[in-house]
């Protein structure tokens, strides 16, 4: 949508069109009166007439004329004075615009932070009466009248503009041509008889009549400019209106142009909510153009309709440019217990062809270090679908764990991102590990080596206003996770877990914020899963004011054993100001040994985070400290991450 200066100017040339007929009419009636007779031959020998403006000063206005049209101040024109501007008699009705637009585009107005001469002033004086007069002939106000005053007050001039709007003119009669085809479509031409001839509401009436002729079938569609016609002594106006429909079409075939194009008319197809054989509807094509856009690998897009090559139908030429294929990505961060972490990794978004983006990451960090790769073909087989392969080789080194690990996974997912942020999505996969682990549950110090399968699937519903920093509504998702796993001998068990957050906006300002996670293992004992595939508690997407993992039994060493259910909720209220914010929260839960969570003997902790909003998400910043601290336990802890930490 247009706003500002575009929006007035788009104004200002309808409202040209609607005085066409009356400028016309009175230049022929002025013409007519004016016209001189014939002339005689003309003597070259005789005088000029006299030119009594030449070398006479224009008086002053006498006071008593200060306020008509024009009105001026004797003072020295080299004389800089800064100014005030004062506007009165504006119409002030909440759909008008006119002293919003005035603002922008006054002359007095935009040059106002600097000192002016008084020949400067009264030029913009005169600049802004006519930007007065064509303002309110675009509301409807076609009779006006403007008058001006400069004065000096102490060391300033005051500039005042009275207006005074004149009648509000109506339409009387509306008349559209063209629609005997779509008859129906006549109601989507939002004028009628007795509305104020405003140029706003006919600019968007006619721009909405011909979107809402090529969302129902008719690509071709074309709505001619309003034609008006003022009657000033009835104070009404007539328009008439052209529509030429272009006959209805149905969805043909998809054209792919473009140099260096990432994909051709068959992936496309694959995007498009709509078949060949639909009826047309515009809205699909701006569907089409925005997931286009929306696989990084385009840099612009444009959509145009043709004539398609079976009869009755629409083709659908779609013309790309490319973007950069590659990316080098980093990221730094620390949190207490999980010391500092840095990341980085090379990505080719279309390697292999189409949309199968493939990134190579490594991890250095104190207590991790990893090298990956992975695979994602999106839109793969339907829109949105997006099929994932993965390979690992960790190096993990917790308070509950070391471990060396081996994985290989896939998935397939439906997903969600900022252009459509699904309500439902969902994920389903396997993954294959082999990990070398040292554990003391047992109580003796030693690595055992898992061979483990798993097929974890998530569903998950999302009702937030944002993907990354929502304020209302509510998020609920829950995993489930059969595994096997061999150590000399087999086991099998369920992982489970639900995580459940809403969001409420207390006022413009702050946000309240809360979660719950529940998880589960149930079908063995604790000592027969890997370390690395317990629950742990603590840190800070966790329980805020412990170090990771921190919170749970202990073996006799004291350190983190993990358990097999896990219970944690947060509370946050998110009071920002501008760019940055402040977010005190509590946190609690604990880790259980039993199979089913526990509602009893929370570890609880509480802070202060600070956010930064940037463009690309919230940069936060949060300081926890534990409320029953056990001995040894840190008082403050750290959390530094990008994004809310729900």
């Amino acid at each position: 949508m247009m706003s500002g200066p575009a929006r007035w100017l788009a104004r200002t040339a309808l409202a040209a069109a609607l005085c066409a007929a009356q400028a016309s009419l009175a230049q022929q009636t002025k013409s007519a009166e004016e016209a001189p007779p014939a002339e005689a031959g003309l003597d070259p020998n005789s005088p000029l007439a006299d030119m009594p403006d030449i070398g006479v000063d224009w008086p002053d206005l006498p006071p008593e004329e200060a306020g008509e049209p024009g009105a001026q101040l004797a003072l020295p024109d080299v004389e800089e004075r800064r100014y005030t501007v004062i506007v009165s008699g504006v119409p002030q009705d909440p759909a008008n615009q006119i002293s919003v637009r005035f603002d922008e585009l006054s002359s007095l107005k935009t040059a106002s932070a600097k000192p002016a001469n008084l020949a400067q002033v009264n030029r913009r004086v005169r600049d802004d009466v006519a930007l007065l007069e064509q303002l309110l002939q675009t509301d409807g106000y076609y009779d006006p009248r403007i008058t001006s005053r400069v004065e000096a007050v102490e060391d300033r001039l005051l500039v005042t503009l009275n207006v005074t709007p004149g009648p509000l003119y109506r339409f009387d009669e509306i008349r559209v041509s063209g629609l005997e085809a779509a008859a129906e479509m006549r109601a989507d031409f939002k004028v009628n008889p007795s509305d104020p001839i405003d140029a706003d509401v006919v600019t968007l009436a006619q721009a909405d009549l011909q979107a809402k002729l090529r969302d129902n079938g008719y690509p071709f569609a074309k709505v001619a400019a309003p034609d008006v016609t003022i009657d000033h002594e009835r104070e009404r106006g007539t328009l008439d209106l052209a529509v030429t429909t272009g006959g209805q079409r149905r969805f043909g075939r998809i054209i792919a142009r473009g140099d260096k194009a990432p994909f051709g008319a068959k992936h496309m197809g694959v995007m498009a909510r709509f078949k060949p054989g639909d009826a047309y509807n515009q809205a699909d094509v701006e569907d089409l153009k925005r997931a286009i856009v929306a696989t990084g690998l385009v840099s612009s897009v444009l959509a145009d309709a043709v004539e398609g090559q079976a009869p009755g139908t629409a083709d659908l030429i779609v013309t790309t440019s490319p973007a950069p294929l590659r990316t080098i990505a980093a990221e730094i961060g620390y949190g207490t217990g999980e010391g500092i972490r840095a990341s980085a990794s090379w990505t080719h978004r279309n390697l292999i062809s189409p949309e199968g983006a493939v990134t190579f990451a490594g991890v250095v960090g104190t207590r991790e270090q990893s090298l990956g790769s992975s695979l994602r073909m999106a839109n793969w087989q339907r829109r949105d679908w997006v099929l994932n392969a993965r390979t690992s080789a960790s190096n993990t080194r917790r308070a509950a764990y070391q471990a060396r690990t081996v994985q290989v996974g896939a998935s397939l997912e439906r997903q969600t991102n900022l252009i459509w942020q699904k309500k439902w999505i969902w994920n389903a996969g396997f993954d294959l590990l082999a990990s070398q682990e040292r554990d003391i549950v047992s109580g003796t110090v030693g690595r055992d080596t898992y061979f483990i399968g798993a097929l974890p699937t998530q569903l998950a519903y999302d009702g937030t206003d944002d993907l990354f920093d929502p304020r209302h509504g509510f998020r609920l998702s829950g995993r489930l996770s059969p595994e096997g796993s061999l150590r000399g001998s087999a086991s099998g068990y369920l992982r489970a877990q639900i995580d459940a957050s809403a969001y409420l906006p207390a006022t413009d300002r702050v946000t309240l914020a809360g979660r719950v996670r529940l998880g589960s293992i149930t079908g063995t004992t604790t000592d027969s899963i890997a370390p690395s595939r317990r629950y742990y508690a603590g840190g800070g997407g966790s329980i805020r004011g412990y170090s990771y993992q921190g919170i749970g039994p202990l073996d006799q060493y004291g350190d983190p054993a993990g358990g097999r259910s896990l219970t944690e909720f947060s509370l946050e209220a998110r009071v920002r100001f501008g760019a940055f914010g402040v977010v005190p929260f509590l946190d609690g839960g604990n880790i259980y040994t039993s199979s089913l969570p526990k509602f009893s003997s929370f570890r609880l902790g509480t802070g202060l985070g600070l956010r930064y909003y940037s463009s690309f998400g919230p940069i936060r910043i949060d300081v926890g400290t534990p409320l029953n601290r056990r001995s040894g336990e840190s008082l403050i802890g750290v959390y530094v991450s990008l994004g809310q930490a729900f």
